[in-house]
């Protein structure tokens, strides 16, 4: 994962009133693994900017991926 790559989160965490499945970007890288998500509406006003795991988060693609990009990314 990297900055700017679109992402979903895998888990509900309620206490910050996100939950699984909704989608943001990646802003800021902090250490390996550790990402500032900002969550957007759909007119690109943010309502929430979090810190996240890698293993919270799911990279989205918008575009067929090779098998090569498949395995790396499993």
């Amino acid at each position: 994962m990297k900055l700017l790559d679109v992402v979903a989160l895998l888990e509900d965490l309620p206490e910050i009133n996100l939950y699984r499945g909704q989608v943001g970007t990646i802003v800021e890288e902090y250490e390996a693994g550790i990402f500032e998500v900002e969550f957007s509406d759909s007119t690109g006003k943010a309502y929430a900017l979090e810190m996240l795991t890698e293993k919270q988060l799911m990279i989205l693609y918008h575009a067929p991926l090779s098998p090569e990009k498949i395995l790396i990314s499993a």
